[in-house]
């Protein structure tokens, strides 16, 4: 085996451009595949992390008639909050959320909204509520910057709400903006308002009631309670993840065309390899090799491609990747614009994994390809073959 290596490298290296060519093509493959992967690593990375510090912590109680994608059942999606889980809000690794159908007035224009209450003490969630706890004519409100540009609202602006409390009745305040925050998750922007926890319990007439309870344990065991459904952290994140996997089938049918177009090359090269050295096969049959050994030769030169491209990758792909890691890639959106939790500049993330993976599997394919031609010099006769024609 050492002696087929070495000599299968040195008719590599005496292939001149040829094999450079294909390496070239085939490192190409092996840089562009980890890239974009690592892309889509990233973003679930990045998803998932501020979907958990904006939003859903370690995980969730809803209310069980709590629908997030029907807000008709918002006026019937709150209950007491249960006494056992009094000890972690007060220890601030639960935070209470209400949460009611309400309308924005500002300048002549409405707009629907949810109007969200929470404890302006939380730390679990990176909404910084604390700005909630001023003093002011009217009730302090804090709103995500996607939600400002859509009204067009400023720091400090007075506008007019209204709302239903739980026996249907309409009833409206002003609301002042105490701070505009910036994030990636629009479910905690687009068309919300937050306001302090008791003002929206006193509004609603629901005083200690709640409609979500976010909790910060995720590895605790626990279980649905009376009146609540337990969303566990897997999953809160499932949506995201479908969508990773979603994208990652399109990007597979990209991988599989760059990767045949580089493979194609080499199978061609393999092909033609045979054809133009049929007295060298004659000649390695001769002094005693056998046929199976004259295949694994010519098999190991085409996966040597494979390896030689991973080195020359190596050379001008690890540089690229780094400095891809640390400017990452500008989309020119923003969250809104998806739906979920995506930032506007996407820094890709790389693996051990994924690099070895993707090595693995172009290797293999590499040798398979150029096992595939090389099967017909088992059916050469050497006599034939030492004089240059094929059977």
């Amino acid at each position: 085996m050492k002696l087929a290596i070495k000599l299968a490298f040195k008719n590599l290296i005496g292939a001149g451009l040829r094999t450079w060519l294909n390496v070239i093509v085939l490192s190409f493959s092996f840089v562009i595949i980890i890239a974009a992967r690592g892309i889509l690593v990233g973003w679930d990375r990045q998803a998932k992390n501020d979907m958990t510090d904006w939003e859903i912590g370690g995980g969730q109680y809803w209310n069980v008639n709590y629908d997030p994608y029907d807000a008709f059942t918002l006026a019937d999606a709150h209950a007491p909050v249960p006494e056992n889980f009094i000890p972690e809000i007060e220890n601030k690794d639960m935070v209470p959320v209400l949460i009611t159908q309400g309308t924005l007035f500002n300048q002549g224009r409405m707009q629907s909204i949810l109007i969200k209450g929470i404890n302006p003490d939380q730390t679990l969630l990176e909404l910084p509520t604390n700005k909630l706890d001023t003093l002011i004519e009217a009730i302090p409100a804090i709103i995500g910057s996607n939600m400002a540009s859509t009204n067009k609202l400023q720091l400090g602006d007075y506008v007019t709400i209204r709302w239903r409390d739980k026996n249907g009745t309409f009833d409206a305040t002003n609301i002042c903006i105490t701070n505009i925050f910036t994030t990636n998750v629009p479910t905690v922007d687009l068309a919300q308002v937050w306001i302090p926890m008791e003002n929206l319990q006193s509004m609603t007439l629901m005083p200690g009631e709640a409609t979500i309870l976010t909790f910060r344990d995720k590895e605790k065991v626990r279980e649905d309670t009376e009146n609540w459904k337990l969303m566990t952290y897997k999953a809160l994140v499932k949506d995201i993840e479908e969508m990773i996997k979603t994208k990652s089938v399109g990007q597979a049918i990209f991988y599989t065309i760059l990767l045949i177009l580089a493979l194609l090359a080499i199978f061609d090269t393999q092909v033609l390899s045979i054809f133009r050295r049929q007295k060298e096969i004659g000649t390695y049959v001769a002094l005693g090799y056998t046929r199976g050994e004259v295949v694994g030769l010519f098999t190991i030169e085409g996966a040597m491609h494979a390896i030689l491209a991973a080195i020359m990758g190596a050379l001008y792909g690890i540089p690229f990747l780094a400095w891809f890691a640390s400017k990452g890639i500008t989309l020119g959106v923003s969250s809104a614009d998806y739906g979920f939790a995506i930032a506007d500049t996407m820094y890709p993330a790389y693996s051990g994994a994924l690099v070895i993976g993707t090595t693995i599997i172009v290797l293999l394919a590499t040798t398979i390809v150029s096992y595939w031609p090389s099967r017909r010099i088992a059916k050469m006769n050497p006599t034939e073959a030492l004089r240059g024609k094929l059977q």
